[in-house]
């Protein structure tokens, strides 16, 4: 099978390293992949020495008439069988290049929201009539999806971005930075916040939790509009506020749970997958695609969102049972090394491109 990917790999490698790697094992695995991409991101040597072409050609626009004739070109020459396109400036030029070109267009999709048939730009992206299949990042997502395209519905599915335990490990942080010790439970939310992580539903939950050694660290942007509320939390002393942090993988390997109170949903949140690489439990709420990584009452707990007291209770369970936890952590791992891994996703990925060429 012949592959032709548009895609930016000029992000932090942990971001990329799923995506990334999946084309790697194509490779392996006997496929021919293509990659038009940006000219100096870092994962260029790893892929050419892999055996993945790369042509230095991304979009400037979402519009990009220099983009789309070098893929109409490459197209061409190279006979492909699936153009794959992974953003909103590559979706664009990968659907207007392949207009009268036999291969199949694959785009991916990461968020849920955003898409509505009433909008003449999403025409030129995952509602175009050129687009034969889409893979979503969560089964959120593809709930979603499903109820905005017009055709091909079953077409769109959800393929888990496939992950490694040994990518993400790291040596846990010091607690002692906290002045705390091993006899302390610490729960750990890394975010950059809008009103939709529901942290407000986080401190309030603080005030049904009466465990004089949890600890609670916030790590992250935009904090700034909760600080009263902290500051009236009855464990106000044990809620540790650190901003901006560049350790957040140290430091939610340290942690002994981590907790993300979201009101809304989110795609498939990488920080709930580095702390199941390093087995730390997680406690989410119903929304998006959380509740797909973790099991409740297994590898974590999954709660109502906007239900303070639902979280706290949920957190309780874990901070009065440091056994659950340690149960939790190990159940964590093994599910991300069984169920959400690099193999499993490309066999997903070949047998979903085998389908629609078979349509």
């Amino acid at each position: 099978m012949k592959i032709l990917v548009a895609s930016s790999y000029r992000h932090a490698w942990n971001s990329v390293r799923p995506e990334a790697e999946m084309f790697i094992e194509m490779v392996r695995q006997g496929h021919t992949v293509t990659l038009m991409t940006q000219p100096d991101c870092e994962y260029l040597p790893r892929f050419n020495e892999h055996g993945i072409k790369t042509i230095a050609c991304y979009p400037t626009k979402k519009i990009c008439l220099k983009t789309i004739k070098a893929m109409r070109a490459e197209l061409h020459q190279g006979d492909y069988d699936i153009v794959y396109a992974f953003n909103s400036k590559t979706i664009p030029n990968a659907i207007l290049a392949s207009i009268g070109h036999r291969a199949k267009v694959v785009l991916y999709r990461g968020t849920t929201g955003g898409l509505y048939r009433h909008d003449p730009t999403a025409y030129l992206t995952h509602l175009s009539p050129r687009v034969d299949g889409i893979v979503c990042v969560s089964n959120a997502v593809t709930e979603d999806v499903k109820q905005r395209v017009w055709k091909n519905k079953d077409n769109v599915v959800t393929i888990y971005k496939g992950h490694q335990l040994d990518w993400y490990l790291v040596p846990p942080g010091d607690r002692s930075e906290f002045n705390l010790t091993d006899n302390d439970i610490i729960a750990m939310c890394a975010a950059h916040v809008r009103p939709s992580k529901g942290i407000d539903v986080l401190i309030e939950a603080t005030h049904y939790i009466d465990n004089p050694n949890f600890h609670l660290i916030l790590a992250g942007s935009g904090f700034e509009p909760y600080f009263d509320a902290m500051k009236a939390s009855p464990m106000a002393d044990r809620i540790h506020y650190i901003g901006h942090r560049s350790d957040v993988p140290s430091l939610m390997a340290m942690a002994d749970f981590q907790v993300q109170p979201s009101k809304s949903g989110e795609g498939l949140p990488r920080t709930i997958i580095e702390a199941m690489a390093n087995g730390t439990p997680s406690i989410v709420t119903t929304t998006g695609g959380s509740p797909e990584l973790v099991d409740d009452g297994k590898t974590g707990y999954i709660v109502p969102t906007n239900d303070a007291k639902a979280f706290a209770a949920a957190m309780s369970k874990l901070i009065d049972d440091p056994a659950k936890i340690k149960q939790f952590s190990q159940a964590a791992k093994h599910k991300l090394d069984t169920e959400i891994n690099a193999k499993e996703t490309v066999r997903k990925h070949i047998e979903y491109f085998n389908r629609l060429l078979a349509q």
